[in-house]
């Protein structure tokens, strides 16, 4: 399938602020980890059990990737903002263990629908421009992740904890408002008119060797990642900070990262996703050794510095992804997703598990220096934009 020539800027900004209304609710658990913590006295590794729950979906990314390609997309996308946004605002009345964990799997259910065909879209309506289509689409969640600590610190602030159910409303709101803006966009016509030339087991096959790759490059940055926006309000929190300014850090880290993520991909255009990506993976674990080493002093203007490069390789893997221009782009990008949030599951893990026995400031420590091991992966990566030769 060819691209349309023209950049359509109106349904790039509808698919985005999609992206914004689904993923506020998504950044709920973060700001939320402290009170659930005291409420159901659980550890730090039954904290991260909950978000592996919310990710466990997304093993059937490659399948629901499947379907995307055969399917009418759009209301996958319509309909999950309000799934979401139901669930993940019943976290705070969830009376035990076992309810959380069955509101955050219905979430990842919610979430998986969304994630994998959204992308296929944009690159649907970004034309020749992908990267610059996947920094708006990436622009939307992360201030979804800005927002979304600020509104339920505020809610709970409000309201309290039981009544987090209170902003489930705007996601309902969401969905009315997607269901008239994008009705009438339909991606999988084009991919019915189009005689599909490789099958999805032989594009696998050939992308194995890239995938490899990306895996390596997503592996070691998740550690860092995950450990500055999941554990963030956690870690200033036990540090002695209120519960507010942990909510505020976390949001001017995602809103930083919203401006990264946003220049990022129409960088990435002019200058090649694999210089921007050798870029930040050289930065970020340099700035947070400093972050940990200053022990709270420039705090917040360590965390806009870190949140810009931090978040700034996320539209250009998915550019990346999506460069590859095979048959099969809905499964291509639910092979990707199931990748990120498969990693990103262990390592949730594995953080919460190092911060019980060690402590959070060594695991910060270990997982700046893990973040390193992302550049030999990186450096592997082919030069050219189209991988043409796996069609």
């Amino acid at each position: 399938m060819k691209n349309k020539k023209k950049f359509q800027f109106g349904n790039v900004l509808t698919v985005s602020f999609a992206h914004l209304s689904h993923d506020i609710y998504s950044a709920f658990l973060a700001p939320l980890l402290p009170l659930l913590i005291s409420k159901l006295g659980i550890s730090l590794s039954m904290a991260g059990l909950l978000d592996v729950t919310r990710k466990l979906p997304s093993l059937f990314n490659p399948f629901v990737g499947l379907i995307a390609d055969r399917v009418c997309v759009r209301y996958f996308i319509i309909i999950t903002p309000a799934i979401t946004g139901i669930t993940m605002s019943l976290l705070g009345t969830a009376p035990s263990y076992p309810i959380l964990l069955i509101l955050l799997f219905v979430a990842g259910i919610s979430n998986t629908l969304f994630h994998v065909p959204s992308p296929v879209m944009i690159k649907h309506v970004s034309a020749d421009q992908i990267g610059k289509g996947m920094s708006y689409y990436m622009l939307g969640g992360e201030l979804a992740r800005t927002l979304g600590p600020l509104l339920i610190t505020a809610a709970i602030s409000w309201w309290g904890l039981e009544d987090s159910w209170r902003v489930m409303p705007l996601g309902i709101i969401a969905s009315i408002i997607l269901y008239l803006k994008l009705k009438n966009i339909s991606i999988n016509k084009d991919f019915q008119r189009k005689k599909k030339e490789t099958g999805a087991r032989e594009t696998f096959k050939k992308l194995i060797p890239f995938f490899l790759i990306i895996f390596g490059i997503t592996i070691f940055r998740a550690a860092m990642k995950l450990a500055l926006t999941l554990y963030l309000p956690t870690f200033l929190t036990q540090q002695g900070n209120t519960l507010w300014l942990a909510g505020i850090s976390l949001a001017v880290l995602q809103f930083s990262g919203a401006i990264g993520t946003f220049f990022a991909g129409p960088i990435s255009d002019k200058f090649g996703r694999k210089n921007i990506l050798l870029i930040t993976s050289i930065v970020n674990p340099i700035l947070m050794w400093i972050f940990i080493s200053a022990n709270g002093s420039f705090m917040i203007p360590l965390l806009i510095i870190m949140g810009f490069f931090l978040f700034a390789s996320g539209p250009v893997l998915l550019a990346l992804v999506q460069d590859t221009d095979s048959d099969h782009p809905s499964f291509v990008n639910g092979i990707y997703m199931t990748i990120s949030f498969g990693v990103s599951s262990l390592m949730v893990l594995l953080i919460g598990f190092l911060g019980d026995s060690f402590g959070l400031i060594i695991t910060y420590k270990i997982c700046a220096i893990v973040s390193i091991a992302s550049i030999p992966f990186i450096i592997m990566l082919s030069n050219k934009k189209k991988y043409r030769s796996l069609k």
